[in-house]
């Protein structure tokens, strides 16, 4: 398995055709824009006033969650907005477990052929498994407010979607080490503000209880982030150098 980073035939760029991006660029200047200024901003206006929301937080299925409820209620706070929250992170807490398991089967491809790394596959292990614990901690959250943590929420529905691109990446056969790790940093760097907002809102809330489990997935995702940005440091310094 060679470096990914090398000098090929790579005519992406307009300089690799002085002549004809000079006419492409001709062309273009000769003919109107297709819209006038302002018209895609308009059509997307339109769509954004005409569109439904993303789904909906389900309303509560146990006696627990009628009586939460209604108490939040009752003092004027919208209780769906946290079991919206609590659910997007359960989802995304889910998804970052696949997410190291791509991750492992990549590794573990890559040692095979005897290729070196500054972190082994156990160091993976233990932060999927955080990750996985992290799940637990959310989906006891959500049963103890009376929610289902099995709903889709409408905040779990979106970053579900926002997640598919940094699995293909790790997916991707193409893809090296080193760019897989820089595709978990950016999810491991949006769980850990993700869990600095959920903390607030269960703060804000009266949640109180939820304080010290959640701060102590906040310290573990913390180190997540350590540890992925220290070892892709060090593979593309090591590249480079």
């Amino acid at each position: 398995m060679e470096n990914a980073t090398t000098m090929g035939m790579n005519r992406t760029g307009t300089k690799s055709s002085p002549i004809d991006s000079s006419k492409m660029q001709k062309f273009a200047d000769a003919r109107p824009h297709t819209a006038p200024d302002g018209g895609i901003a308009e059509v997307r206006a339109d769509y954004v006033q005409e569109a439904d929301r993303i789904g909906s937080v389900p309303v509560p299925g146990t006696l627990t969650g009628v009586v939460s409820t209604g108490a939040d209620k009752l003092t004027g706070k919208r209780p769906e907005v946290l079991v919206d929250k609590l659910g997007e992170r359960l989802a995304f807490e889910r998804g970052g477990v696949r997410l190291y398991d791509a991750l492992i089967d990549k590794v573990s491809a890559h040692i095979a052929a005897g290729e070196g790394l500054p972190f082994g596959i156990e160091d993976l292990r233990h932060n999927r498994d955080e990750e996985l614990e992290h799940a637990h901690i959310l989906s006891s959250a959500l049963e103890s407010i009376g929610a289902d943590p099995t709903a889709q929420t409408p905040s779990a529905d979106v970053i579900g979607v926002a997640s598919t691109g940094i699995m293909q990446v790790l997916c991707d056969p193409r893809t090296t080490v080193a760019q897989s790790l820089s595709a978990i940093l950016s999810a491991e760097l949006t769980d850990h503000a993700s869990w600095e907002l959920l903390i607030d809102l269960a703060r804000q809330t009266g949640h109180d209880k939820f304080g010290d489990p959640f701060g102590h997935a906040l310290k573990q995702e913390e180190e997540h982030v350590r540890k992925v940005r220290s070892w892709l440091s060090q593979m593309v310094v090591g590249e480079a150098v």
